[in-house]
């Protein structure tokens, strides 16, 4: 009886705690839902506590080994579906506590089945079995098989160029672009960094037809960021040059389900400008608000006044870096993993911009993920990137009216 008992008041007690939080503190309906299976499930264990004690001793009543074996059973069920959460967390400490509080249900399962003598209506007793066990157990599978799995829309950056307007005394000229996020989808998103940029480049026109071994220098130019030009007979490109950049929405500023984000920027440039065309990019790299909770983002740093950039970002960069701590989607990742950061790198230089999002333990930005680690990462926040561009824009129309 007393080891019994010593298996399912801890138990019940650890249950009940999960329970209450996941309940006030989930980031989604089903993990709500699936702490007050858990509290429910600690009212069983705990009611199962106290009919071990009168099952052993008093049998004041009659079906009090029936609710002892309920309680050890519900307690199995509730631990071995913990141990599955834990087992991907980084807590080696609640590893072997629901190690030992699984294996320990399933002891207490077979010492209280090994005192029935008889079970009353059986079939009622399966019955009432299968639907407690079907219940959290199809719960539990949506919110963690599931509910991670599905695909949903994800939000839409459009960009809209306008038209070109002179200055007055025609030395100069302005292009108002429109940056719109659309969030179609059904869940909310954290926007952890955008940027926009633009780019001048060069493009001569060559008086004859280029060679194979030309077009082949050009198709390598793909694999190098923002030097994406088609393959053309006749025309030239330059690599380009920053022209422009700035972030377009603030680090930490998020869009609900149905929402958009909407902002108007223009670029000026002299009428004389030596570029060619302009080809122009919005980015914007988002995580799902029901899968992670991010605190207000700390005052940013800058690279080149002592902010820390890891090793793996171009040298050639500047940056600027924006940190918040992140919290899990429920009280039970938040317990057995260490704490994590998401840091933002807004990078920008000669050659373009971009923005790195990287999320680590304290300590570890410097170091790079493994692909199976940084997938781990995608999955388990929900992040992802939204973008447009490049649009490329000629500027002879521009030129011709100085």
């Amino acid at each position: 009886m007393v080891g019994v008992l010593l298996v399912l008041l801890p138990s019940a007690v650890m249950l009940g705690c999960f329970g209450v939080e996941n309940v006030g503190s989930a980031l989604t309906y089903p993990g709500r839902i699936m702490g007050a299976v858990l509290v429910a499930f600690a009212l069983v264990t705990l009611l199962g506590a106290g009919a071990v004690v009168d099952h052993w001793y008093r049998n004041c009543f009659s079906h009090s080994g029936l609710v002892a074996l309920a309680g050890a059973a519900a307690a199995l069920l509730a631990n071995a579906m913990l141990l599955y959460e834990v087992i991907n967390g980084d807590s080696i400490g609640y590893l072997v506590l629901y190690w030992l509080l699984t294996a320990g249900s399933l002891w207490a399962v077979i010492m209280v089945w090994r005192t029935l003598t008889v079970i009353p209506t059986p079939k009622r007793v399966a019955a009432a079995v299968i639907v407690s066990t079907i219940v959290p157990l199809t719960n539990w599978s949506y919110q963690n098989l599931y509910q991670p799995g599905q695909l949903r829309s994800k939000p839409l950056v459009t960009m809209t160029v306008g038209k070109p307007m002179l200055s007055q005394d025609r030395k100069a000229f302005s292009l108002p672009v429109d940056i719109r996020l659309q969030n179609r989808s059904d869940v909310g998103f954290y926007v952890l960094g955008a940027e926009f940029h633009v780019m001048g480049e060069r493009v001569l026109l060559s008086p004859h037809d280029r060679l194979r071994a030309q077009w082949r220098a050009d198709a390598e130019q793909w694999s190098r960021p923002h030097e994406t030009h088609p393959l053309a007979r006749r025309e030239i490109h330059q690599p380009g040059e920053l022209v422009a950049a700035h972030p377009w929405a603030s680090s930490g500023k998020w869009v609900e389900a149905g929402d958009e984000l909407y902002t108007r920027t223009v670029v000026q440039l002299p009428a004389d400008t030596p570029y060619d065309q302009l080809a122009f990019y919005a980015n914007v790299s988002l995580a799902r608000k029901d899968r992670l909770g991010l605190e207000q983002m700390a005052q940013p740093k800058h690279s080149w006044s002592g902010g820390k950039v890891p090793s793996w970002i171009a040298k050639d960069l500047d940056s600027i870096i924006h940190r918040s701590r992140v919290h899990e989607n429920n009280a039970i990742d938040e317990h057995t993993m260490d704490p994590r950061y998401v840091t933002v790198y807004w990078a920008f230089g000669p050659h373009g911009a971009q923005v790195i999002t990287s999320i680590t333990r304290k300590g570890e930005e410097d170091r790079e993920l493994s692909k199976a680690e940084t997938r781990e990462v995608v999955n388990r926040y929900g992040l992802l990137v939204a973008g447009s561009g490049p649009y490329e824009r000629t500027l002879w129309d521009v030129k011709s009216q100085r």
